[in-house]
Order: structure tokens, then sequence, then C-alpha cells
């Protein structure tokens, strides 16, 4: 059979290491489909919606380096819009395969015609249509190659007759070149660090994902300058274990321990992150960044200096230019406060709550002691996020995914399928928020029907938890935020899941043990405390007046009993504020 467009797009995703495509087939699809259906070494994943399958491949490919995902002409593309934007965004280096219609009809309104280059402008770094067999290979290799380089979104606009016509060999792009690169600061800005850290003291250092693979030479430079250690929630996975100079996280999901050691220190040093909440900086420091990606330097806070280079590279250049601290006395008070802030996180975990209110703090501590020590943890955005960041430790085996900074919905789901396939050696827990997995709900049968032995945990609170704590905070009585909700454990069981539910407190762990111990996919249904706060590490005055008011319209509303809930399942958490 003589090769055609579609067959030698198989071919170059193969030879890339893409194992997948997740993807609805139909319409301009059809030939793709059929090519890798004659092709063993690609798999056809049928999701039940395009955007489960973006999130899927983001999944797979910030596992496994590279993914890919399809969707055809019109609402196919429309769909993946969000999934690769969160790709995109996470640096997750994902092929989006988007069929067209047939060139011919180009530009005239034909059936399910969508401007491919438009559409997709926004969130990929790599967007073209191939019009001719002629093109596709040199628009592949391109794609490919840049997808992995600069690690986001490449899109391949691939009209449906081309995929059917007689292939054509271009010999210059039979080879996708996978390249690495040591990236440090010129010598002289090196010595200037060096300097400036020399003098000062109270060193502060923060990581994000930029750092995950600089674990030990973080830790060395911090044992070598005294410094307490941060880090955001992408940095966590990679910085939190066996590190005996780290105070936690900052941020909306963060801890008073680690925005007290960058508001106490001299001079604060970020590492490969790009945290974006620019009020958790202190204003009045000396702030350094070092990045990869040097058009971030400065974005986010006040720098005194920005440098260029990868963090391993960098620290172990830096490290014979320092000398080395011994005072530990500030390291030792940031650990201090961080102990006790490890205490405090325990309130709502020995409190475990009722009947029907759950303390998500304390499922989320039980989840972590049950999981594997290699688990892959996929969370929710909104307060599984606060859970996931707070009480699932990081220990070097681990991996977390979420939509960390496009910050959608729904994603903990599709994203736990992507991570089941990439590695079905590893245990996957899917920590999802009752609204989220109700967004995507039908990818359940995906999961079925792939037999994907996901544990699916669902944080039932029966609202949009953090928008209303939002709302709560600005002072605006909380609006359209409850959520009346199907019994989820039904619909696992409809779907050919295993399905259990978790509303006895005193029956978390053997709830938990039950769906970990079954060999295929399971759905918990957790009933939490709907008016569980998730404080921030640094409380304002405006929040707690926002609070007030907030209580004060809904009384004056008629709703006392929800503000009575609200204030004595979270009194413990008010006692801490007068600390």
């Amino acid at each position: 059979m003589e090769k055609r467009v579609a067959d030698q797009l198989v071919e170059m995703l193969v030879q890339a290491g893409i194992k997948r495509i997740y993807a609805i087939t139909g319409d301009s699809l059809n030939e793709l489909n059929d090519a890798v259906r004659r092709n063993p070494a690609l798999q056809w994943v049928h999701v039940r919606n395009e955007e489960a399958g973006a999130f899927a491949a983001s999944a797979e490919a910030q596992l496994n380096g590279i993914a890919c995902c399809g969707g055809s002409s019109g609402p196919g593309h429309v769909h993946l819009v969000n999934g690769l934007y969160d790709a995109h965004r996470s640096g997750a280096p994902v092929i989006a395969i988007a069929s067209t219609c047939a060139t011919k009809e180009f530009g005239s309104g034909y059936f399910q015609e969508t401007n491919v280059i438009k559409l997709f402008d926004d969130c990929s770094y790599y967007n073209q249509i191939a019009c001719t067999p002629e093109q596709l290979p040199r628009m592949a290799q391109a794609a490919i190659q840049t997808a992995f380089h600069r690690r986001g979104v490449a899109v391949i606009g691939f009209p449906g007759d081309v995929a059917g016509q007689p292939a054509v060999d271009i010999e210059a792009s039979q080879k996708n070149f996978f390249c690495k690169a040591h990236v440090t600061p010129v010598a002289e800005e090196l010595q200037a660090l060096a300097d400036l850290i020399n003098k000062n003291q109270k060193i502060c250092i923060f990581c994000g994902i930029g750092a995950a693979e600089a674990h030990d030479e973080v830790v060395e430079l911090a044992g070598h300058l005294q410094a307490p250690v941060g880090y955001s929630f992408r940095g966590k996975a990679g910085i939190e274990y066996d590190n005996p100079y780290q105070v936690g996280m900052t941020g909306l999901l963060g801890l008073p321990s680690c925005y007290h050691s960058m508001h106490e220190a001299d001079v604060v040093l970020l590492l490969g992150t790009d945290f974006p909440y620019t009020p958790f900086y202190p204003q009045d420091k000396v702030i350094v960044q070092v990045d990869n990606q040097p058009d971030r330097l400065g974005r986010r806070s006040k720098l005194t200096m920005g440098l260029y280079g990868d963090v391993r590279s960098t620290v172990k250049t830096l490290l014979p230019l320092l000398n080395k601290k011994t005072d530990s006395a500030f390291l030792d008070a940031q650990l201090h406060v961080y102990k006790k802030v490890k205490e405090h996180l325990q309130t709502y975990v020995n409190d475990r709550g009722k009947v029907n209110s759950l303390h998500p703090e304390a499922l989320a501590a039980a989840i972590d002691k049950i999981a594997a020590e290699d688990a892959i943890f996929t969370n929710d955005t909104g307060m599984c996020n606060v859970w996931t960041a707070r009480y699932i430790t990081a220990n070097g085996k681990r991996s977390i995914i979420g939509s960390f900074v496009h910050g959608s919905m729904a994603n903990a789901m599709p994203h736990a399928i992507g991570a089941a396939f990439a590695r079905p050696d590893r245990q996957v827990v899917a920590m999802c928020g009752d609204g989220g997995i109700s967004m995507l709900l039908g990818d359940l049968a995906t999961i079925k029907q792939y037999d994907l032995p996901i544990k699916i945990i669902v944080f039932n609170n029966r609202a949009l938890g953090m928008v209303k704590l939002e709302m709560e905070v600005m002072g605006l009585p909380d609006f359209q935020v409850d959520m009346v909700n199907p019994d989820f454990t039904q619909v696992a069981e409809a779907m050919g899941i295993k399905g259990i539910t978790i509303s006895d407190p005193d029956k978390i762990e053997e709830g938990l043990k039950a769906a970990f111990d079954h060999p295929g996919p399971v759905l918990v249904n957790a009933m939490t405390d709907g008016t569980a706060l998730a404080l921030p590490p640094k409380i304002e005055m405006k929040m707690v007046k926002g609070m007030a008011l907030s209580m004060t319209r809904m009384m004056l509303g008629g709703e006392f009993k929800e503000v009575l809930q609200t204030v004595k399942d979270n009194y413990k958490h008010m006692n801490e504020l007068l600390d």
C-alpha cells in the first residue's frame, strides 16, 4: 500500500517517542485514525471530550517528556483549547494535531471550518497548517522540536484531504534533535552575586519548578549559607524531600513560615521560579533571581540582580565563590517557626469532623499516609490545591501534577488519565473537587474503557469552596456557589467503576484502604465540611473585615444557621490568628 501523509505523520510521532494520541475520531481525523490503526507502535486513546485528551497529554508530557492529542474540525478544535492552555502554561511539550476541512474549502465558511492559526495562536509556540504533502515533514519536525526545546504546545493543522494524499519524503526531516545544554551566568555576574551574598548574613532561598532537578545543589547551598529554603507548589515535589533547611510554601496555598523567612531575610534568592503572587514578595529586601528564561527576570518583584542560567549549573559554579556561613541563628529561628506551623496544621487532622462533614485536612493527611511512596497525585484547582499542598508529603519519589499556572477547573481526573497511561507501574491518585469532576464527568467512561486503576478521591463539600471563600474575604455574601450534586458513588458504579462513600470520620482510613487495595479504578465520594476555611499565610486586616462584613450580610439575609456553622467549624483557625 502506498504510504500516505497520515502514515508519514504517525511514523514521525513514533520516532519522536510518542506512544499515543488522545482524541475523538471523526471527519477530518479519520485518515490519521486509520494510520494509527495500522501502526502498532502508536495507540489511539478514545477520550470523551477533547479537553480531557489535552489535559491527559499535558500530564503524560510532564512525566515522559512529550505527548500528543488531537481534535477534528470546528468543535473538536475548540474543545482542545482549554487543555492546551494548561499544557502550554505548564511547560508541557505537547503536539496537537488539529485536523481541518479540505484545503479547497478554506475561507468559504465551510461546515465546521475554524481558523486554526487564530484559534491556537495564544496557547502554542508553533502553529502551522500543512496544505501540501511536501510541507508536512518539515512542519512536523519543527513542531516536535519546538515543543520539546521550548517546553510548550506545538500545533499541526492537518487538512483531511492532505492526510490521504501520497507522502513526500524530505530527507532533512527524517530525524529529530533533542538537545540539552548547561547555561551559567558570565563570570563577572556570578562574582557580583557571590560578593552580595558574602556581605549579608541572613539569606533566604525560594525555589520554583526550575530548581526541581537541582535538589542536591540547593540543599548544599542552603547548608553552606545557613539559609532556610521555601518553594512554590510547583517546586514542592523537587525541593521538599530530604531537605533539613526547608520551611514550606508561601502564597495563597502556603504557610506563615516561608512568608516569615522571606520577609526577615536580608537577601532573598529566587531560583527557577516565576511565582506570580506579588503581594507575597518582600518590598524592602535585596532580591536576586536566577532563571533559564531571561525574559521572566524582574517581572514579579523589584530585583537587585537578575541572572540568566539554569539552577543546577549556576549553583554549582557559584558555590566555590561563597564564604561558608557558620552563624545559624537566622536559620534556627525560621525552622522553629516552621515547626510551630506544622503543629498548627494538625489541628484539623486530629479533630476529624463529624458525619457528612469530614475535615478535608484529615482526609488529605490520611491519603498521604496510605498512598504509595511513589504515587502520582493530580489535584483540582481550588480547595483541593490547598489540601494537597499542605498535607501530601513529597519524598523524592512522588509526583504532583495540577493546573498550577492556568488554574483550570476539572483538570485532576483527565490529568490522572494521562499519568496512568504514562506510568502504568505507579499508583495514580486524583484529588478532585466536586465542582471539578462534575465538569468532565463523562471521561470516567474513558477510565473504565481502558481499565485504568486510578484512585479518584472526590472532596465533596457541595460548593465551589475556593470561590465561596474569595467572596467572603471580599465582604460579599456567597451567591450561586452551592451545588446539588448527584451521588458520585452511584455515578461511578453506573460507569462500571467501584464506588465508595466515606461520611463517617472514624472510617476514613477504612474507606481509603479499601479503595487503594482494589486492583481497578475506584471513586471515593468523601463528604467533607463545606464551611472549612483555608487561611493564607498572611492575614490582612481587610480580609478579617471582609469576612466579618460577609457574615453580617448573611445574617441580615436570614442565614443565621450557616454563619454559626462557619464560626463553629473554624474557631480553632480563629484562635491561631490571635496567637
